[in-house]
Formats: structure tokens, sequence, C-alpha cells
């Protein structure tokens, strides 16, 4: 339309209305031309892609014995959310422990070999980073409790000063009787300003644990995994601890792996839960669907151990036989000698972990039927 106006010249005089519809013809053609300009460069909006702050993909790793290769984690995957409880349930000797340790490279290599897979964390893969990368993540971005804080704490230094030394190393323009201070306040010990100069062997198990806390939390961590943080400690202490690291969660803003044996304490922390079994993931789901109605048999025979309060059986439910040994696992599915709903297609064939409903992963060839 523009250009129609700018080539129909006329060698007459043109009237003054003439000129003034000519005019207004060109700038309505001149806007419109505008207009389409606008429309067509405009870009369409860049969608920014949210990175997973754990992002564990087919991961493998082997423990050498002699000449021969061991597998203790076989093909794991796990992603974690800023903000989210994941726990990791299983019997001992699943390799829960292990794959928490894998997060920041914790396993020692020799014994261990890392065969194949990736561990991302804030999109960095830690099986790639270098000695002094995985020093600032340690700590920096991932800190560890563990269930013994006994062993974990040194027994000839006082607490203040090991809290002090998880100061030095990652914010040592806090490391400072104050912030001890207000680290064990915020663990909940009482006193705090006489307790920093404590031995550890001056503390009950519980207020060790705390420690350990406090000492995890000083480095201001974005992933915290706590490995069984309450197996040493009795019923009351167990649930207290439980009930910090949730406040901390809350206030500070951090992700938690909880690792458990004891599906008892998962539906009131987690946001989800992994059931681990022979160093594979057997379910994977919502913690509300998973404690409602759990899909892989191992899932359901854990389930059953856990003491009912308002249950009249006399006796607890145990599951029979004990998790295969490294390097004994069975070919096929890994619970089938245990399982009670066992077919002959289970003893040869390896199941794969899929979807069989919205956000529910299951290993199990039979777990819809």
């Amino acid at each position: 339309m523009l250009r129609q106006v700018l080539e129909c010249g006329s060698p007459l005089p043109l009237s003054s209305a003439t000129k003034r519809q000519r005019a207004a013809a060109l700038q309505d053609a001149s806007a419109l031309f505008t207009q389409r300009i606008q429309r067509d460069t405009r870009r369409a909006p860049i969608k920014t892609l949210v990175v997973p702050l754990l992002d564990i993909k087919n991961l493998k790793l082997d423990f050498l014995s002699g000449d021969a290769s061991l597998r203790a984690v076989d093909g794991v995957s796990l992603s974690m959310e800023a903000g989210e409880t994941v726990c990791l349930v299983g019997e001992s000797g699943c390799g829960k422990t292990v794959t928490a340790l894998s997060i920041g490279r914790l396993v020692p290599t020799p014994p261990a070999n890392y065969v194949s897979g990736e561990v991302l964390l804030n999109g960095r893969d830690v099986l790639k980073m270098s000695p002094a990368e995985l020093r600032d993540i340690r700590g920096g971005v991932v800190s560890y409790v563990f269930q013994e804080p006994s062993a974990s704490l040194n027994p000839v230094i006082r607490i203040g000063k090991q809290i002090k030394e998880s100061l030095k190393l990652h914010r040592p323009e806090k490391a400072a009787d104050e912030e001890v201070i207000r680290l064990l306040k915020l663990v909940r010990i009482p006193a705090p300003e006489s307790r920093i100069r404590n031995y550890p062997f001056e503390m009950s198990g519980g207020m060790q644990q705390r420690v350990m806390i406090a000492m995890a939390l000083a480095s201001e961590p974005k992933l915290l995994v706590a490995d069984e943080p309450t197996t040493a400690l009795d019923v009351t202490i167990q649930a207290q601890i439980l009930e910090l690291l949730l406040d901390l969660k809350k206030r500070l803003g951090m992700s938690i792996l909880l690792i458990t044996h004891n599906l008892g304490i998962v539906g009131d922390i987690a946001d989800r839960v992994a059931v681990m079994y022979a160093g594979q993931i057997v379910e994977l789901a919502p913690a509300r669907d998973l404690l409602r109605r759990p899909l892989h048999p191992y899932t359901k025979a854990l389930m059953n151990s856990v003491p009912q309060l308002n249950g009249t059986a006399t006796r607890l439910s145990a599951i029979p036989g004990s998790v295969p040994r490294i390097g004994n696992f069975p070919p096929g599915c890994r619970f089938f000698p245990r399982c009670p709903s066992a077919k002959p297609e289970c003893a040869n064939t390896m199941p794969e972990l899929v979807e069989v409903e919205t956000k529910r992963w299951v290993r199990c060839l039979y777990a819809n039927s």
C-alpha cells in the first residue's frame, strides 16, 4: 500500500483537499508498515531452563576385590529439586550409603571404581571435578551428617574448635566464637556459651548429633545428606532430631536427602521416597502415594514390617532371607528369591525401572497386576 501511494504520481496540479487526502493515506500506510515490522521481528519469550539441584544419571560403581569387580551401585538415577526432601529407604547392604557418598565423591578410588554415569550437582558433574573443585563443593554445596556422631567427632578436640574448622574452610570471615554459639543455638543446644568448650565425650548421643548438624550447617550448604541420623538414639531423641531437620529445612531453604531403613518416619518428613534394593532403585514415588499404596513387593514387605499400634498381629512381619551380597546377585529380578508373589519369568528377566503411573516409577514385571 505504501509503495502504491509513493508511485501514484499525477502530472496535473492537485487541489488542497486531494493533497490532504494523499498525506493522510501516506501516514496510514507508514503506520501499517511499522506495525508489520514490529510484529514480524518480535521474538518469542526465552524459556528459562531449570536445573535440578542434584541429578544422578545411571550411576554404576564397582568395588575391586583382587581380580574381581563387584557391582555395588547398578544404574541408579535420582534427581532432587531445591528445597525438596527425599528419603532413600532400604535394608542394610542395599547401597544407600554408597550412593549418598558418591554425591560428594567420598568413596575412595581404589577400591571403588566409578564405571559410568553422572552425578550432577548444580549442573556440574562431580565425577569429572578436580580435587580443588571437590574441596569447594564438599561442605560448600553438599554437607553430610553421619549415623555415628561419636565416631565422626574428634574425641580430643573441643566441639567449638571442630565447628570453627568448618567455618574457616568455607566462611573464614565468620570463624569466631559468636558464629559457633549462633549455630549451637540454631540446633537447640542449651547453654551454648559454655558448651563450646566441651569435648564430645562430655555430651549425650543426641547432643553429639546436634553438634554434627551444626558442623554441617556451618558452611551453609544447599543439600544436607543425613545418613541414618537417628539410628543410635532412643525414640524420643529420634523425634527431636527429625523435628529439628524439618525446622532447619524451612528456615534455611535447603534440600535434605535422608537415608533410613525405617519407613515409619518417612511420612512425616519426605516429599518423595526412593526404595533401594541390591544396588538398584526399585520404586520411586511421592511419599503419600507410596505409603498409601506401595506397588513393588519389596516396598510392601517393608511396610508390613513396620510396627502398628492399632494392629492385631502378635508377631512382627519379617522378610524371609537377606539382601544378596554384591557379586552374587540373581540374574533376573534381584528380589526374586525373597518375593512372595514371584513368577517363573522373574528368575531370568531383569525388570526395568518404568513409570507405571504419573510420577510413580517401579522396577517390577507385574507391578500393575
